[in-house]
């Protein structure tokens, strides 16, 4: 049976069109499915009352639409929501909506778990189990958009569990669906995908003709304290993903979380500015969750605002993330760490799920 939330729109439409005239119907019918599936989408197809019951027992019959099944759901203060969806093996997920004014900002994930360990990120800490699939990870915003009321995105960002680019070909066919009129017809500027700075996956991504944003993980500024925070460095050495960068024909943004006396000094900011000014890029401060924080500790907001003035003053753009989400699980990977046992750590050289561009 195919799986009907694999497909791009396009395909979909084509092999629904195909089904519908070998089944004897005509080939709009197969046309009316479209909608159901992502821009209007419905839980079944018994629901896509629009269509002869016939043809609704057919389409049963020959396609799947798999749902993510609903787990828990952690409502902030501040209107943030994390949600987590088990999927058909076990394993979890998470996804956050973020409100902020007209915006609706879906944090979504593209791996069960993560294969980079990075020091301070509690996804890192619970291993890597593997890479999700296209309906897994569109299914995310499908199924909010499933609620009652729906929620629905404005901005897309690929910054929950996994390194997106470490599972390329799936993100690829979900960058489609999110951004074509018929899939949830997002602006491609509105839809981020941020790295640690896989470069094979950063020229891909490149490639594409959408502007799709990126956002690269850069939490250090010297390969010598990269390295001991992010064991990728190793892979990909920072002056590599800065040209990289550089390379990239689209504004590019660098998150950094602040860590409270490791990469938050002077000279840090000085470095920061000067690598940021290579590439032209926006540096995104942002405080670190005091719930996954892995043993560090946060920089208090005044020594942030500090170290932004001072990048600032150096002729680089930066801005201080508001911190979201403060009073539940909110940091990436916590409320699954909470939920589900951990796994052993894997590198991501020891999986063979692990899809480099």
């Amino acid at each position: 049976m195919v799986n009907l939330l694999d497909l791009a729109p396009a395909d979909a439409e084509l092999a629904l069109r195909e089904f519908a005239v070998a089944h004897g119907h005509a080939a709009y019918r197969g046309s009316q499915v479209v909608p159901h599936l992502w821009t209007k989408p419905v839980g079944s197809f018994a629901e896509m009352t629009d269509l002869p019951a016939a043809f609704r027992e057919l389409l049963a019959e020959h396609f799947l639409m798999p749902r993510l099944a609903f787990v828990t759901e952690q409502l902030s203060t501040d209107g943030t929501r994390k949600f987590l969806f088990r999927m058909h093996d076990g394993q979890a997920i998470e996804t956050v909506a973020i409100p902020d004014g007209e915006r609706m900002t879906f944090c979504i994930s593209s791996q069960a778990g993560c294969a980079l360990q990075c020091s301070f990120c509690a996804t890192g800490a619970m291993g890597f189990a593997r890479n999700l699939a296209v309906h897994e990870i569109a299914g995310q915003v499908r199924e909010l958009a499933l609620l009652d009321p729906p929620l629905r995105a404005t901005n897309i960002v690929f910054m929950g569990m996994g390194e997106p680019l470490m599972n390329w070909k799936a993100v690829s066919e979900v960058l489609t669906i999110l951004n074509d009129p018929k899939g949830f017809g997002i602006g491609a500027r509105h839809i981020t995908v941020s790295t640690v700075g896989i470069l094979p996956g950063i020229v891909a991504l490149g490639e594409r003709k959408e502007q799709f944003r990126l956002a690269l993980s850069i939490h250090a500024p010297s390969d010598e304290l990269r390295q001991k925070l992010m064991p990728v460095n190793t892979k990909y050495p920072l002056s590599d993903v800065i040209d990289a960068a550089a390379g990239f024909d689209r504004r590019v943004t660098f998150e950094y979380v602040m860590l409270g006396g490791v990469n938050d000094q002077p000279q840090h900011a000085d470095q920061l500015a000067a690598i940021a000014r290579r590439c032209k890029a926006f540096v995104n401060l942002i405080p670190l969750h005091p719930g996954g924080s892995m043993g560090f500790t946060p920089t208090t907001p005044e020594a942030i605002a500090k170290f932004a003035r001072k990048i600032r003053n150096s002729g680089v753009e930066v801005a201080i993330r508001k911190s979201r989400g403060i009073d539940i699980a909110a940091a990436c990977g916590q409320l699954r760490v909470e939920r589900q046992r951990r796994r052993p750590p894997a590198g991501a050289e020891h999986d063979r799920e692990v899809d480099v561009a």
